[in-house]
């Protein structure tokens, strides 16, 4: 018979423990076995001195309720809670229960197994994919995530986006902000939906999310209650920069609330890479560059270098603050990239999403990625920028006395 190198794949539902599972397993149910033992010994134990009316201790033992499987990290295990039975009377204040915190009533899941299950809802995994997903991580009697699952996460995470964005930012302070308006088509509506979203950059360099709202387009209307409403929670502090796209509501929006914040208008990404790959010492070239283009074209393609005329300060704004910053404050992909991830989601799945959901389910996913947002680059210039002092191409001034 022929050798082959070829390696036949399981599917999900072929999985099998093997030997070591198999051994974790079994003692990972004889370990819940005796912590439980153990959890209701120390409540009977508590209630010792309490005694029915023939003069016998009032709780006691009283078998095990039905056996249920919990799904856990390492599959599925079976668990026995005892029953504890009061011999007191009603006019004792009313029966005593035993109520295991390990294994609470009804519950089949462990907590782990919980949060695994909206990640991977939001990653992209739909809902008649679950029962394979979960096979392959947890097991061949892994159960799906049934469509009363969903409906109780999408309300849980609108609950917590609502808490969110009412929260308290007094004493906070931001010396760049993101922002951006991005939309895509909630299943459920016709027009599209744009969500305008600010990221901000402490005084420490962390990223986080500052606001994320559902914008009647991006108009400055949209925009000044969303800034609004940040200034009113307390961010009092103007940012240094903000960077943002060519979109003039947000513009008009900043200068009303934020009149002192600077400007930056984002780099499409090429050029960005462009000048990242470049060393400092030629920067001066680049924007010397930019007034040769004028210059050369400024008759043959008028409307063209127009376009380009008249952001060139706000192009060009990021030369004066500290050049380890300057890969950060150039663009607005800190929040693109993090809408890929939105966009791949309500594309992959076939759940009908309305504005609602759309909006709690943008706020999930943000709060997600930020746990792996790098800090600024530079955090130590960070209080110069606070303070104002002058960077000219990247490279702070050394201020002469007079």
């Amino acid at each position: 018979m022929a050798k082959t190198t070829v390696v036949p794949f399981e599917l999900p539902s072929e999985f099998s423990p093997d030997p070591l599972t198999e051994v974790i397993q079994v003692g990972a149910k004889e370990l819940l076995r005796t912590a439980v033992q153990a959890e209701v010994s120390a409540f009977i134990a508590e209630h010792a001195h309490l005694l029915d009316d023939e003069g016998r201790q009032r709780l006691v033992r009283h078998g095990f309720l039905s056996e249920r499987e919990m799904m856990t990290g390492i599959g599925t295990v079976p668990v026995q809670v005892p029953r504890v039975r009061d011999r007191g009377s009603n006019a004792d204040g009313g029966k005593i229960k035993f109520r295991s915190s390990l294994v609470p009533p009804y519950l089949r899941k462990a907590k782990s197994v919980e949060e695994l299950l909206p990640w991977l809802y939001l990653k992209g995994i739909s809902t008649g994919d679950f029962s394979e997903a979960l096979a392959a991580l947890l097991g061949p009697d892994a159960e799906g995530l049934s469509s009363s699952t969903i409906t109780r996460l999408k309300a849980a995470w609108w609950d917590e986006y609502e808490i969110w964005r009412k929260r308290d930012l007094t004493g906070k302070r931001y010396v760049y902000v993101w922002a951006d308006g991005v939309y895509f088509t909630p299943r459920l509506d016709g027009d599209r939906q744009c969500m305008l979203v600010i990221i901000g950059a402490d005084e420490y360099g962390e990223k986080d999310v500052l606001a994320i709202a559902d914008g009647f387009r991006e108009n400055a209307d949209s925009w000044r209650d969303l800034l609004k409403g940040l200034k009113k929670r307390g961010l009092t502090v103007p940012p240094e920069l903000a960077t943002g796209d060519g979109a003039l509501g947000f513009w008009t929006a900043l200068r009303d609330v934020f009149p002192d914040t600077r400007e930056q208008r984002c780099w499409v990404p090429k050029t960005a890479n462009v000048l990242g790959a470049m060393p400092i010492s030629l920067h001066e070239k680049a924007k010397a560059a930019f007034d040769l283009f004028v210059e050369t074209y400024g008759v043959k393609y008028e409307k063209a270098v127009a376009k380009l005329v008249k952001d060139r300060d706000e192009l060009l704004a990021f030369y004066d603050f500290p050049a380890e910053h300057w890969k950060h404050i150039r663009t607005t992909n800190p929040i693109e990239s993090v809408f890929a991830t939105v966009r791949n989601r309500t594309r992959k799945t076939k759940s009908c999403l309305n504005r609602k959901t759309a909006l709690a389910m943008v706020f999930r996913l943000m709060m997600s990625a930020k746990k792996k947002w790098r800090k600024i680059s530079g955090p130590n210039r960070l209080p110069e920028v606070i303070q104002r002092l002058e960077f000219k191409d990247g490279i702070k001034q050394i201020q002469t006395a007079a």
